[in-house]
C-alpha cells in the first residue's frame, strides 16, 4: 500500500524507518519529513492544516492509509476528514483526541469510570482556584487544560508557587490552552510511560519506557520536551502491565464507547507507580517523542501492520512481539533549549556515529544547506544504542555521541539513571 506520513520530528524519522521495513509497503511519502527521512521516504510539501489539500493528495497518489504523528492534527480532526473521504488513518478522531487535547476531559472520564488518578478540581478563573490550593496545600499540581507543547504543568511546591502558575496560566501565558485550568493533588511514586494500540474496542499492550524531561543533569533544570529515555522500564513487570491494562487502559476504552466516541490509535498514560499501584497523571493520544526512538527498535512484528489494523479496527490477538534487548535514545539539543535554542550550526560526524554497532541516529530539528547538516530547532538529534542491559545501552549511545562534532549542541550525560 502506498502511506502518508505527517510530521518532522524524530518521532516521525523513527516511523518512517519501521514502516520501510514492511513488506505491505509500496510507496512511503512524509509530510514535510526531515534529512533523515530522506532515504526512507518521498518528501511532500503539504499544508496538514488544509485537510483538503492532504485528501486531494492522497488520492492523486493512490494513498490509502495515512499515518498522522503529531497531535495537533489530530486534535484538529484530521483523521475524521480523512475517514469521510474514504482514506484509512492512524490517529482517534476529533472528539477522542479530547483525552490529550484537555486536561479536564481525561479526569472527568477518570471520575466517571473509576480510573485511579489524582484528586482534581476544574476551575474558569483564579480566584476559586487559589482558594482550593490554599485548602489543598502543597506540593500541587497546576495544569493548563489544553495542548501547550508539554510546558502547561507547574508541580508546585509552595501555596504562593502554585498561586503564581494560575495567574501566569489565566494570564495568557498559553493562549486558548490556559483559557481553564486543572488543579490536582501531587503524586509520589516512579513515573513510567505505557503505550497500548486501541481500534475502538480493544487494546493491545506495545511497550513501555521511561524518559527525563528536565533539561540538566540530576533531573534539574525547566522540563522539556524529553532529553533522552529506555525502553522497557524496569518497573513495567508483566504484572504491573496487567494491571495498568486491567485498570486503566481497558476502562478508558470502555468509557470512550460509552460515551459514543471510541479511540482508535495508540494510547499513551503517563502513569505515577506508587505504594497503591498505578495511577494515571495524563493521556497522550500519539506516540511519544523521544519514548519512540527506544520502542520501536525493539518491535519484531510488521509495525505498519499494526497501525493499519488499529486503524481499521482489526488488531491482532497475540502480543506484540518485543525484542528482550534495551533501547537507549540521548537528546543532543541545541544550546539555549528549552528557553531559546541557537539554529544554524554546523553538525558534523553523524554518518560515523550511525556507522557503530547497535547505533541507530535519528533527525529531528536538523536541515540541509547543500550537503552541510545544520542545527535548526531545539531538540535536534536523537542517538539511540541498543544492548542487553541499560548500562551497555548507555555506553553505546553515549560512544556515539562522542564522534559526533558539534559544539552548537549539548547533552545530558545521566540518561538511564534510575534503572541503574
Amino acid at each position: 500500500m502506498n502511506v502518508l506520513l505527517i510530521g518532522s520530528g524524530g518521532r516521525e524519522h523513527a516511523l518512517a524507518l519501521a514502516l520501510s521495513k514492511s513488506p505491505k509497503l509500496q510507496t512511503l511519502f512524509v509530510a514535510p519529513g526531515n534529512p533523515g527521512t530522506r532515504g526512507l521516504a518521498q518528501t511532500v510539501a503539504l499544508d496538514v492544516a488544509n485537510h483538503q489539500a492532504v485528501i486531494d493528495f492522497c488520492r492523486t497518489m493512490q494513498v490509502s492509509f495515512v499515518v498522522v504523528g503529531p497531535e495537533a492534527p489530530l486534535v484538529a480532526g484530521l483523521v475524521d476528514d480523512l475517514e469521510r473521504a474514504g482514506i484509512a488513518a492512524f490517529g482517534p478522531s476529533k472528539a477522542a483526541a479530547q483525552l490529550e487535547g484537555s486536561k479536564g476531559f481525561t479526569k472527568d472520564l477518570c471520575r466517571e469510570f473509576s480510573i485511579p488518578t489524582a484528586d482534581y478540581e476544574r476551575f474558569t478563573s483564579a480566584g476559586p482556584a487559589k482558594a482550593y490550593v490554599a485548602r489543598k496545600g502543597a506540593p500541587i499540581v497546576v495544569k493548563a487544560d489544553g495542548l501547550a507543547a508539554g510546558k502547561g504543568v507547574i508541580v508546585a511546591m509552595s501555596v504562593a508557587e502554585a498561586d503564581a502558575a494560575i495567574d501566569m496560566i489565566f494570564g495568557g501565558a498559553f493562549g486558548a490552552a490556559g483559557a481553564e485550568v486543572v488543579v490536582e493533588d501531587f503524586l509520589e511514586g516512579e513515573e513510567a510511560s505505557f503505550f497500548a494500540l486501541c481500534d475502538g474496542d480493544h487494546a493491545l499492550a506495545f511497550a513501555s519506557a521511561q524518559d527525563h524531561k528536565r533539561v540538566g543533569d540530576g533531573d534539574t533544570g525547566p522540563n522539556t520536551g524529553g532529553m533522552g529515555a529506555y525502553s522497557p522500564a524496569p518497573i513495567m513487570t508483566p504484572a504491573m502491565t496487567a494491571r495498568v491494562m486491567e485498570e486503566i487502559i481497558n476502562p478508558t476504552l470502555r468509557g470512550m464507547r460509552q460515551r459514543g466516541i471510541p479511540f482508535k490509535g495508540l494510547l499513551f498514560a503517563g502513569l505515577m507507580i506508587g505504594p497503591q499501584g498505578p495511577k494515571l497523571i495524563e493521556f497522550n493520544v500519539r506516540f511519544g517523542d523521544p519514548e519512540t526512538q527506544v520502542m520501536l527498535p525493539r518491535v519484531q512484528d510488521d509495525v505498519l501492520a499494526l497501525l493499519h489494523g488499529a486503524a481499521t479496527g482489526a488488531l491482532p490477538q497475540k502480543p506484540v512481539s518485543l525484542s528482550p534487548e534495551t533501547a537507549l535514545t540521548v537528546v543532543f539539543a541545541a544550546k539555549g533549549y528549552p528557553d531559546a535554542p541557537e539554529r544554524g550550526s554546523e553538525i558534523k560526524g553523524v554518518e560515523r556515529a550511525a556507522a557503530m554497532e547497535s547505533i541507530t541516529v535519528y533527525h529531528a530539528g536538523t536541515k540541509l544547506d547543500g550537503d552541510k547538516l545544520i542545527a535548526n530547532g531545539g531538540r535536534v538529534l536523537n542517538i539511540t544504542a541498543r544492548g542487553a542491559s541499560v548500562a551497555e545501552a548507555q555506553k553505546r549511545a553515549y560512544a556515539a555521541i562522542d564522534v559526533i562534532d558539534w559544539p552548537g549542541g549539548f547533552c545530558r550525560r545521566d540518561i538511564g539513571w534510575r534503572a541503574l
